[in-house]
């Protein structure tokens, strides 16, 4: 499996417009048949900092992902959101041992 945090800062004014876009990606995203989890966390201390934790089921699933209609719309609607641009970080899974791929 593969494991990818998107850091996303948001600006302050646009966190509700932010978590509605993308809670919708979300619900849409775990209909995907090549994600396992996608988690949309926010930051405790800052509520403008959030992480999404998407877990693919195999190599393609990222690419397959992007070429949705639903990251689409997510892609476009929270860019003027952001008070810097997104990153992300991928993971290897290492435990459990049978979640590789």
């Amino acid at each position: 499996m593969l494991v990818v945090h998107v850091h996303v800062c948001v600006k302050p004014e646009e966190i509700e417009a932010f978590q509605q876009a993308t809670l919708e990606n979300a619900r849409q995203s775990v209909r995907e048949p090549g994600i396992a989890r996608f988690d949309v966390v926010q930051q405790t201390d800052d509520p403008s900092r959030f992480v999404l934790v998407e877990v693919y089921r195999h190599a393609d699933a990222p690419a397959q992902h992007k070429a949705t209609a639903h990251y689409a719309a997510w892609r476009d609607t929270v860019a003027p959101l952001m008070r810097e641009p997104r990153r992300s970080v991928a993971f290897r899974n290492l435990f459990p041992e049978d979640a590789g791929w």
